[in-house]
């Protein structure tokens, strides 16, 4: 019998062209008791700074105002970038969280800046010096087991689910050998999701977190009735990652109209998307699309949705959770 499939969602929180910074935000909490409602298992948001299109600066407050709005969906970090925090701090805001909502936390980690130099050098007070992400991870965990004569407030609060996340084979192999689970990025990544989640299988060692491996794949989909609808509406994201490509900014999600007016070639949008893959098509065309890496033993898919139609975005989620028969 194969594994039941299991559906998330994480959420850039994108700026829309021509709305305030309220008016797109709004859809957070409104797009979190959708997919709770049509049996979603997680809630997750990124974090990125300086990027003008993407709305998830803060993710450990979005996390708290969606987990106060919803009331059985897991929600959390896709993920908080280490490096850029006091791991001290982390597990503090953490463990509040997960006091507030026993059970329901989920802290994801990452070690990318999420951002420009920029941005790292203010985030991290111009510390750029050697990685040591590892022993980051190791100081966090400490504070939420109480291992340091320094307490993590509040104390005797349990543990979040701390997933590692990754684009490469780093994060598969350090996920591995603590015995965490593991989210791989394939939305920005030009790695085989397979491979790299095959790497973080052969390698698990159980831990007291995590008896058997647990491996979810990050993904972009945009799901429509028809290819050609979801084509069209993948002209948002495709350009906006474009325009990231010429400029260097990100900038507000555009409508589909607005994209519609830079007449994109197809070379550009092929290239777009060998850089950002992405799933775009009817239920059906999706289905096939993601029938290898369920055949490969991939069974949790943390699905991505850029689309400026907050109806179309919904119903996307929607078709998506029909097709794989979310339980």
């Amino acid at each position: 019998m194969k594994d039941k499939i299991k559906l998330s969602v994480l959420d850039l929180c994108p700026l829309l062209s021509g709305k305030t910074a309220y008016e797109s935000l709004v859809h957070v909490l409104e797009l979190a008791r959708h997919v709770e409602s049509l049996g979603y298992e997680r809630y997750w948001m990124a974090e990125h700074h300086d990027m003008e299109g993407i709305g998830s600066s803060s993710p450990e407050v979005l996390i708290a105002h969606v987990a106060q709005g919803t009331s059985k969906i897991r929600v959390g970090s896709g993920g908080i970038m280490l490096p850029n925090h006091s791991t001290y701090h982390m597990a503090e805001v953490f463990r509040t969280l997960e006091a507030l909502y026993p059970g329901r936390i989920d802290l994801g980690l990452g070690r990318a800046p999420g951002s420009g130099s920029r941005a790292t050098q203010a985030l991290r007070r111009g510390n750029l010096g050697a990685d040591n992400f590892p022993e980051e991870l190791e100081d966090l965990i400490k504070y939420c087991r109480d291992e340091f004569p320094l307490k993590a407030i509040p104390i005797k609060v349990d543990i979040p689910e701390i997933w590692m996340l990754g684009s490469s084979d780093f994060g598969a192999r350090l996920a591995a050998q603590r015995g965490l689970p593991y989210a791989f990025a394939q939305h920005f990544s030009g790695l085989s999701a397979i491979e790299v989640i095959k790497l973080y299988i052969r390698n698990f060692r159980p831990s007291e977190f995590l008896l058997a491996p647990s491996a979810m794949m990050a993904c972009h989909i945009i799901c429509a009735d028809t290819d050609e609808e979801a084509d069209r509406l993948a002209l948002s994201s495709d350009l906006s990652f474009a325009l990231f490509f010429q400029t260097g900014r990100n900038m507000p999600l555009p409508s589909v109209a607005e994209a519609e007016k830079y007449s994109m070639s197809e070379f550009d949008r092929a290239q777009v998307r060998a850089s950002f893959p992405k799933f775009v098509g009817s239920p059906e065309t999706i289905k096939k699309m993601l029938k290898p890496y369920q055949e490969a033993g991939i069974n949790q898919f943390m699905v991505t949705t850029m689309i400026y139609d907050q109806e179309a975005r919904r119903k996307s989620y929607k078709l998506i959770s029909d097709m794989l028969q979310v339980e």
